[in-house]
């Protein structure tokens, strides 16, 4: 199963197995992904199950989950909305792999390279319908609007991404704007909405919101990290993607801060024109310049503020998970 993917990410350790806390969980969220994919048009349900079972880490419905656990909520509606997310976040990978041209996600052809780019774009058109059906089944208008605002500022990263591509001035702050709308923004809506639906104080939903949006931000800062010191086997994607996309991540940022005018040039001259044939030097440069160094103590900075947001959380086995999901998260390769 996809799910088991998460010990990749640390998920499990000598003290707190985290995956056998949800194991059952996320069978019931499996269950209900598949009951909800259902539809009158084949297409559709080709195509979605293609990406959603492609061995994704399913590690926003994770969070949800074991928030909720942390929390002490443990209705059933945790369960569609878990499923929720995910439909939101596969959206979400259809409509980047058509923008971003991309042709290898998590090992195997895109889904818009197996299925093309208008079934990529419409069945991700009609996860994010479906998403919303669901959110009005929970009768919950706090849920719709939290999950509403994430979809928004998503898009709205995305947009951003975008107007970023192939512009090398971009710096630290503009990064940052970029990651924790594009990606840590769906973090933080799972594991809010896990107090939402357990009534929770504003102290606790914010806590729980605080967790999500740090360990999302420091999730992509090592994802940024990986593009340049990964193993393309194990990653399930090219190695310098993000360089040949033109997307001006934060190892290349702080190489060309730290690096010698010449290296800052051909660090700019790849962004700008979205060119792999000086990958191999400009991997090298981010190694000599200690940018990877750098980009992962500032993830380590995110996955310490995402366990000082735990401070408030009920202690117990949940929030020992979440813990040590933000502890080892900078031990992850893949």
């Amino acid at each position: 199963m996809a799910f088991q993917r998460l010990t990749l990410l640390i998920l499990s350790t000598p003290n707190t197995t985290a995956l056998s806390l949800i194991a059952a969980d996320m069978a019931e969220v499996d269950r209900v992904i598949a009951q909800r994919l259902d539809s009158g048009v084949p297409l559709v349900g080709t195509v979605s199950q293609y990406i959603i079972t492609a061995g994704g880490k399913r590690i926003r419905p994770a969070l949800l989950l074991l928030m909720a656990g942390a929390i002490g909520y443990q209705d059933a509606q945790r369960y569609n909305v878990a499923a929720i997310v995910e439909f939101i976040h596969t959206a979400t990978l259809l409509h980047d792999d058509v923008v971003d041209e991309s042709t290898l996600r998590r090992g195997r052809p895109t889904a818009n390279e197996s299925f093309g780019n208008p079934a990529s774009v419409l069945v991700g058109d009609f996860l994010y319908s479906r998403a919303f059906q669901m959110m009005v089944d929970t009768g919950e208008m706090r849920v719709m609007e939290v999950l509403a605002e994430a979809t928004n500022v998503i898009a709205e990263g995305e947009v951003l991404q975008l107007m970023n591509m192939h512009d090398a001035s971009l710096d630290e702050a503009g990064y940052l704007r970029v990651i924790r709308s594009k990606t840590a923004k769906l973090f933080e809506a799972s594991t809010q909405l896990a107090a939402i639906l357990a009534h929770s104080g504003p102290e606790v939903e914010k806590a729980c919101a605080d967790y999500g949006q740090a360990l999302g931000t420091a999730f992509q800062v090592i994802d940024d990290v990986l593009d340049y010191d990964g193993d393309a086997s194990e990653l399930g994607k090219n190695l310098g993607d993000d360089l040949r996309e033109g997307k001006s991540t934060l190892p290349l940022i702080i190489a060309m801060q730290r690096g010698t005018e010449a290296q800052r040039q051909t660090i700019q001259h790849a962004i700008e024109h979205g060119e792999m044939d000086a990958l191999p030097e400009i991997v090298a440069i981010v190694r000599s310049t200690g940018a990877l160094e750098a980009t992962r103590t500032a993830a380590s900075l995110e996955a310490e503020r995402a366990i000082a947001a735990l401070a408030i959380i009920p202690a117990g086995p949940y929030r020992d998970a979440l813990h040590e999901l933000a502890a080892q998260l900078l031990e992850r390769r893949s």
